[in-house]
This record gives C-alpha cells, structure tokens and sequence, in this order.
C-alpha cells in the first residue's frame, strides 16, 4: 500500500505533467496576427560618388638670379688688362735692377735668422713649459717599479724600547722616478723619522700616463720588526 509521501509525488507528477499539455496545447490553438519579420540590411538609398582628378599646384621656381650678381670662378683667366704693369726691359735678373735690391734691415734679419728683424734685435726665448702637478697612483697608469732599495736603520731608542710597527708615508715621485718629498701618515714616534730618510732614497721606474711619464703621489709603508 502506497505511503503518504509517495501519493504526494504522484500527484505533483501528474499536475506538472498536466500543466505542460495545457501550455502546448495553447500555443497551437492560439490565432492572432504574426509577428512582423526584421527587414533586411538593404542598401537602397545608397549614392554613387564620383571620383574627380584634382590639378596639383605647379611647384615653385626661384627668381634667376640677375645677369650682375653670376658668380665668377678665381681660376678664371682675365677678360681686362690690369692696370699698374709695366713692360718687361729684358733685365730683371740683373743684379742691378730694382727688384734684385734689398733693404739693409731685411737682409741683415734674414742673415740671422730672424726674418726681418733688424741686426742687433734681442729675441726672448719662449718661456719654459709649466709644470706637471703630480697625480695620484690610479686604474689605467703604469704603476712604477722599485729599482733601489734602502732598508732604514733601526733607531736605538726604538730598539732600547722595543718599539716596532708599520709607518705609513705618503711619497711624492717626479717624472724620473726620484722621491722629491716624503710625509707621514701614520706615526710611531720613534720610528717616524728613520722611515722617511729611507724612502729618500729609494728610486723607482717613470709612471706613464698614456706613454706619457708623469709625477705621481703613492702611499708607502715602513715595517719595523725586532729580530
């Protein structure tokens, strides 16, 4: 025997089913006028162009230039005498003649070499070139080279004291590689002096600088170690 829940179900089956028909049913009974169908894209007011040709304006044309202002090449050869020319006598290379004389001042400078400065002018020499100032030891230069090499004394205050340690100078080298000055960086008192009179005299290879040799500023240290 069927349950309570089940007759439920078939009841609501039964009244969907029946409501569907009845929809279907309408529609195919139903009479009234048809919808009217979208009319087509058409192109019946369209307008034919027509193409014309548009004259171009004529292109411009600069004004001759006046038959006074043509230009006349330097190589061309002469149209009119010059003025001012004498005729040729036939003893222009005679030593005699005019142009074969010369002012006294002017051979005596070009005797000399001095062009046409008269004898006994005092000529300055040019003035020496200025001098380089020295640069520092960078990327890019030739770093010099030491080729003499003194080892500075050990002081015997410092050795009595038994003092040692690094002392940093900084040197300033010229062109030939020569120590012109020495300073002091990095103290140690009793050390400070010994260090820079071996630095002194140590020598070293030209620093270049494009090929070039060149006064530098390096930074040197000293090292004094007790034995």
């Amino acid at each position: 025997m069927p349950t309570r829940r089940g007759l439920i179900t078939w009841a609501s089956v039964v009244l969907h089913a029946i409501a569907i028909c009845a929809v279907v049913i309408a529609q195919l009974l139903a009479v009234g006028p048809y919808p009217t169908p979208h009319r087509p894209l058409a192109f019946d007011d369209a307008v034919s162009v027509k193409v014309m040709d548009i004259d171009l304006p004529a292109p411009h044309r600069e004004a001759a230039a006046p038959a006074s202002r043509a230009t006349v090449s330097f190589n061309a050869a002469p149209l009119v005498a010059p003025e001012g020319i004498a005729d040729e006598t036939g003893i222009e290379g005679e030593s005699g003649h005019p142009s074969q004389i010369e002012a006294p001042e002017a051979a005596a400078g070009v005797a000399n070499g001095l062009g046409s400065l008269p004898m006994g002018t005092k000529v300055e020499p040019p003035p020496p070139p200025a001098p380089v100032a020295p640069v520092r030891l960078s990327t890019g230069m030739q770093a010099p080279r030491k080729i003499v090499d003194v080892t500075p004394s050990y002081p015997a205050m410092a050795r009595t004291a038994r003092v040692e340690g690094v002392v940093i100078l900084e040197a300033v080298i010229d062109a030939e590689g020569r120590v012109e000055s020495v300073r002091v960086l990095r103290s140690i008192p009793l050390l400070d002096q010994a260090a820079m009179d071996a630095v002194r005299q140590w020598k070293f290879t030209p620093t270049r600088l494009n090929g070039t040799p060149v006064p530098i500023v390096m930074t040197v240290t000293v090292n004094f170690k007790l034995q």
